[in-house]
């Protein structure tokens, strides 16, 4: 696997081990990171990734080290050192954790302490197959919680329960409620329905990553003239719709072809939206 990896201020071929069991991450998850894919030689929506990194930052008290447009110019510069940097599946993944703590056992991330660190590798795109999912028995964390509006690591061993959960009932994937029992996501992805053509996805209420690619595809499809509304969804709505996909950078649009015990058809919305999406990428600014 084709990797490229950033540490203070020096490009690596190999993984440098940077952590430490006394660095404040290992110990208390003072960890962020933010994902995109680049494909083709593009990077679509890069900046907003990168805004995002440093809202994710701020949220968990750390300090970047580099601006939002810096990291943007270490992502152009690290995909062009891979071998083949227009290949379709490379995952641009800029993190920061924190080193030390303080306060009352240093349990609060000292943000003076932030390091980084930018990992740039090979990760093949999905195919266009479709995935089954159930209803999980876990939920998201309430915002009181947890710091739900940060792409932040510390959220996903919840996601992980929630997936080993589906994948051990012989599910690819779950769909995890609010503590109020209302449809948030998938494990790791946004969800959106379609019923009688309307494309449907919760509103975001906070206890969810309100993803990049969730939002663009919203955008797409209301401007190809697909109604599409957001709203408070129950496990009843998703049971009761026509087609169920997913939106995020890891596998962008892919179509739910089993929920539970019921087969779905991969329906004319989910074709338009992965079909929009992929359009709107190949009109995006090549990078290199």
């Amino acid at each position: 696997m084709a990797a490229v990896y950033f540490h203070d201020g020096t490009w690596y071929d190999r993984d440098p081990k940077i952590v430490g069991s006394g660095d404040h991450t290992l110990f208390l998850a003072s960890a962020i990171f933010d994902a995109c894919r680049a494909i083709d030689g593009l990077i679509p929506d890069l900046e907003n990734h990168c805004r995002r990194l440093m809202e994710s930052a701020d949220a968990l008290g750390l300090a970047s080290p580099y601006t939002a447009d810096e990291v943007m110019e270490l992502a152009v510069d690290g995909l062009k050192r891979l071998p083949n940097p227009c290949g379709e599946g490379i995952f641009v993944r800029p993190m920061m954790f924190a080193r030390r703590g303080m306060g009352y056992g240093g349990v609060i991330p000292d943000p003076e302490s932030t390091d980084f660190v930018f990992p740039i590798y090979e990760v093949p795109l999905p195919r266009f197959e479709g995935f089954s999912a159930r209803f999980s028995s876990f939920c998201r964390p309430g915002r009181d919680q947890a710091p739900t509006t940060a792409k932040a690591a510390a959220l996903y061993p919840n996601s992980a329960r929630a997936l080993r959960e589906a994948n051990d009932s012989g599910f690819d994937n779950t769909i995890m409620p609010d503590p109020s029992g209302n449809v948030t996501e998938f494990a790791a992805a946004n969800i959106y329905i379609v019923r009688d053509g309307v494309a449907m996805t919760p509103i975001w209420n906070g206890t969810f990553l309100n993803g990049v690619t969730r939002r663009r595809v919203l955008a797409l499809l209301r401007d190809d003239g697909i109604e599409t509304v957001e709203t408070t969804l129950t496990p009843d709505d998703v049971r009761a719709a026509d087609e169920i996909f997913s939106t995020g950078n890891y596998a962008k649009v892919q179509p739910v072809t089993r929920l539970e015990e019921r087969e779905l058809a991969i329906g004319p919305v989910t074709k338009r939206a992965r079909e929009l999406y992929f359009e709107w990428v190949r009109g995006t600014e090549r990078v290199v």
